[in-house]
């Protein structure tokens, strides 16, 4: 069963630092680790995108205008232009969200990317949470959203479970008078974009974030959007500053919605699975140290249990590898750690480390 926690109760804030994410893990000294902390695609950008983007630095004298990036992002999606925001990130999607709209009961289904609840709760919401479970293989079940929450929050796939939800079991959470966010921040790493919702105009009250910055490697250059009903993107319009989108940000976003774009996104998304296979099927040689691994994986990342993460954690880090540690997500505790998935090359040697880092049986 799925459990949600009432509201007020503010549940698991103490000892879940939401602020948290994996770039700390390969800040200062940790640099020189091998990051499977991250999951940003480690060949990326690629040249011709860097290129692109260089070439739109000699109009950084003329304020951005995001029009035409715009027409382009509703363009790939099939949509008009005014469904569509350019934001900051999708970070900054959240924070509009927060501020933008007046809702009373605000519900988080967790574990999943932390920022949505941090915005929140920074806007002053308090924040309910539905916390799915690793005995049901962190699926949700639609009936432990409670009835009366006026913004929901998910994510497909989702941060950190790699859980990918059926679109029909999303869309089922619309309701009239609630605002239904669907984060698809790694949607394009799955091969087809199976179960995406973005596009789609039928589902009352859907807001769907995407971020450029993950298959594309652009987390310094911050670029996502939203898509939503144009009443709902009117009211987050209202709320960002001006200029929001810098203007080597919108080149890449007109970029990476076009075609060329597309079809290798396409490609590392088929790529990444088989990548993904090989590191599951390394992972599930230490089950006998008790290690389990969340199945079936969908996204560019993979999240296992085991016991003494923590230690086994450190561990690798002096044997060169970052992964992020799970118990700042609610819902996860210290035996949980998330690993993104990289070549096969690099896994291998990665499970070697591994290997190294879980202690042997007493």
């Amino acid at each position: 069963m799925d459990t949600h926690t009432p509201m007020g109760a503010e549940p698991g804030t103490r000892g879940h630092d939401l602020r948290h994410h994996g770039d700390a893990e390969v800040r200062d000294v940790g640099s020189a680790l091998v990051d499977l902390a991250v999951n940003v695609r480690a060949d990326t950008p690629p040249v011709w995108l860097r290129e692109h983007v260089a070439a739109s630095l000699g109009s950084l004298a003329a304020y951005p205008d995001g029009r035409a990036a715009r027409a382009a992002v509703a363009a790939r999606h099939g949509l008009p232009v005014e469904r569509v925001l350019l934001t900051a990130g999708a970070a900054e999607a959240f924070v509009l969200l927060a501020r933008a709209l007046k809702v009373r009961r605000p519900v988080v289904v967790h574990p999943q990317f932390t920022e949505p609840e941090a915005a929140l709760r920074d806007a002053g919401h308090t924040v309910d949470r539905v916390l799915l479970r690793a005995a049901d293989g962190f699926r949700l079940g639609p009936a432990a959203v409670p009835e009366d929450a006026d913004l929901v929050v998910v994510g497909n796939p989702t941060n950190p479970t790699s859980v990918l939800h059926p679109a029909g079991v999303l869309a089922g959470l619309a309701r009239p008078g609630r605002t239904l966010v669907v984060d698809e921040a790694f949607m394009d790493a799955v091969p087809g974009e199976r179960e995406a919702l973005a596009g789609r105009v039928d589902v009352p009250g859907l807001v769907v974030l995407r971020s450029l910055t993950k298959t594309w490697g652009l987390a310094g250059l911050r670029i996502g959007y939203v898509l939503a009903a144009p009443e709902t993107v009117a009211e987050l319009e209202r709320a960002q500053p001006l200029w929001p989108v810098s203007t080597p940000a919108l080149a890449a976003a007109e970029a990476c919605v076009a075609p060329r774009a597309l079809a290798e996104a396409a490609h590392a998304a088929h790529r990444v699975a088989a990548d993904r296979a090989h590191l599951v099927a390394g992972l599930g040689e230490f089950a006998g140290a008790g290690l389990r691994v969340v199945e079936p994986a969908e996204g560019p990342f993979v999240l296992v249990r085991l016991p003494h993460a923590a230690a086994v954690r450190h561990r690798l880090r002096g044997l060169g590898f970052a992964v992020r540690r799970g118990d700042t997500f609610p819902g996860l505790d210290e035996e949980w750690l998330r690993l993104a998935v990289r070549d096969r090359a690099t896994s291998d040697r990665f499970l070697r480390a591994l290997e190294r880092a879980i202690p042997a049986p007493a």
